[in-house]
């Protein structure tokens, strides 16, 4: 496959932007987005020019650190991470756009690169238990019913990758919020500093500059590991609950 990249080229977070045109030769259809920007990037070096910088880890889906916009989707046309995203769902002679996460609260450090401490910030904020329980339970110690486990399981799931940020026509967090805090607040554990949580981590969610959530459904369908949308309306009722309660 020959295929056209039109990649973002920004310096530093304060420097101009712009979109640069580079072709791509043998592109094997298995091939993963990330060995795609990989190619273009030895082909760069060999030339003596700047590579492409992008967020990479695992490479396995697992991590999140991979968010770019592919066409104008986060993370591509098919629900998945970037680095899972295989050339076969492009076409020979295709001209495809890579951008960054574009939100207020995700500034451009380099190229395809943003910062998303922001997330780590609102996880710091409340996403965690802080009772003492000493050494790990047994597993049965504590029954846990089937519904509170599953919907704990599935909100679990969040990679904090951005997609939901960056696919909100708002910039909001909510998704990503609402996963954090119900997949603690739906076990024993964690339902005893519920309110506490709820309310730390969205204040924290509307410092970072995130904006408002208008039920557009864009994050519940650009998010690779499928956090359902129902989960911003859990929290919505958590958070309310705890305002009345904390005055």
């Amino acid at each position: 496959m020959r295929l056209t990249l039109r990649v973002w080229r920004q310096a530093g977070p304060d420097a101009p932007g712009r979109m640069a045109r580079y072709e791509v030769t043998d592109v094997s259809p298995d091939m993963s987005f990330l060995e795609v920007l990989d190619t273009l990037n030895e082909e760069l070096t060999l030339r003596g020019e700047e590579p492409v910088a992008f967020d990479h880890d695992c490479r396995e889906g697992i991590c999140g650190a991979c968010g770019v916009v592919v066409n104008g989707q986060a993370h591509g046309p098919e629900r998945t991470t970037a680095c899972q995203l295989h050339m076969r769902h492009f076409a020979d002679g295709d001209t495809i756009d890579v951008e960054p996460w574009r939100a207020a609260a995700f500034p451009v450090v380099k190229d395809l690169m943003v910062d998303r401490s922001a997330l780590d910030r609102i996880v710091a904020s409340g996403g965690y238990v802080t009772a003492p329980t000493g050494s790990a339970p047994e597993a049965h110690a504590m029954p846990v019913p089937k519904e509170d486990a599953e919907r704990a399981f599935e909100n679990a799931a969040c990679i904090g990758c951005g997609a939901c940020v960056a696919a909100c026509p708002n910039g909001s967090a909510m998704l990503f919020t609402a996963a954090k805090a119900e997949h603690l607040g739906a076990l024993p554990q964690g339902r005893v500093e519920g309110d506490r949580r709820v309310l730390a981590m969205v204040e924290t969610m509307d410092d970072e500059g995130f904006g408002g959530c208008t039920n557009t459904g864009a994050c519940a369908t650009a998010c690779p590991k499928g956090i359902p949308l129902p989960s911003i309306a859990a929290m919505n009722r958590g958070f309310l609950a705890a305002a009345r309660r904390a005055r």
